[in-house]
């Protein structure tokens, strides 16, 4: 993957913005910070790194965004000892004390959400509020998410964005076509570390019982890669958990990756989120 010492300058695709670079434990750790307030670590996706999305701009109106790129994403190695969720959890955990960021509210989206939700579990006090975005991680087999590993990349494409996917081609190209294929492979090496068997923890529904801060679950209506039902069950074994539905907008579908469609929508969602 790239290093620091290129010449990131040279990127010029849309949204991208040169990260900040911390050494966490070893593992040189990309991240994107802006804004003002109340401290909000975002936890993203399996995928559309390198990149200050709309969603964040939006979010550092009102926050102290703080946007890490997890080991094995983006512009952070992918350390040879990573095997599995707890070490990511461990990794954030040094990262907000690096940082010195206390009590910050934690959202996640997707694998985000699924990591976001380890943190809140083994950290129970630390965080203001915990606000979910469409998350993995859960053994639903009544509405089984899509296997990410079988889509070809126009199925995906499909799936992602719920039949739309060619209005947002430009949160998916990123320079060199070829660069930004092996790019993707590369990151897809992560996720099956994370999520290859199984797809799922299936000590999530107990455990989230830990977790008593403030909790929001966002499904997006029209979602083709996680089922509903998943936010359902989340905010149901989460003690303080509240279950909120992002439906479409402007004739458009709320896709699993409504974080590019709805920017504003959304932002004012997490806001809303962060004071209940």
């Amino acid at each position: 993957m790239p290093k620091p010492t290129d010449n990131l300058a040279e990127r010029d695709w849309a949204h991208w913005t040169e990260p900040a670079f911390v050494d966490i434990e070893g593992v040189n750790t990309a991240y994107r910070r802006k804004g003002s307030g109340e401290p909000l670590l975002f936890l993203h996706g399996a995928g559309m790194t390198r990149t200050w999305l709309p969603l964040f701009e939006e979010l550092s109106k009102s926050f102290d965004v703080i946007v890490p790129e997890h080991p094995g994403y983006g512009d952070t190695e992918l350390p040879s000892w990573v095997e599995n969720m707890d070490d990511f959890v461990l990794h954030y955990d040094a990262l907000l004390r690096e940082l010195d960021i206390e009590n910050p509210h934690l959202v996640g989206h997707s694998l985000g959400g699924w990591m976001a939700a380890n943190q809140a579990i083994f950290y129970p006090t630390r965080f203001r509020s915990l606000t979910l975005l469409a998350p993995m991680g859960l053994m639903v087999p009544e509405a089984p998410l899509a296997d990410p590993f079988r889509l070809s990349p126009q199925t995906g494409l499909e799936m992602l964005f719920s039949g739309v996917g060619e209005h947002y081609l430009e949160y998916l190209q990123q320079g060199d076509p070829v660069e930004n294929q092996l790019h993707s492979y590369e990151e897809s090496i992560t996720l099956a570390l994370l999520a290859w068997n199984p797809r799922y923890d299936y000590r999530l529904n107990h455990r989230l019982g830990r977790v008593h801060i403030p909790a929001t679950v966002v499904a997006f209506a029209d979602d083709r890669f996680v089922p509903r039902r998943h936010a359902e069950l989340y905010a149901e074994y989460l003690p303080q958990g509240h279950l909120e539905i992002l439906e479409g907008v402007r004739g458009e579908p709320a896709s699993h990756v409504a974080i590019v469609q709805q920017p504003v929508e959304l932002a004012a969602l997490i806001a809303k989120a962060t004071h209940r």
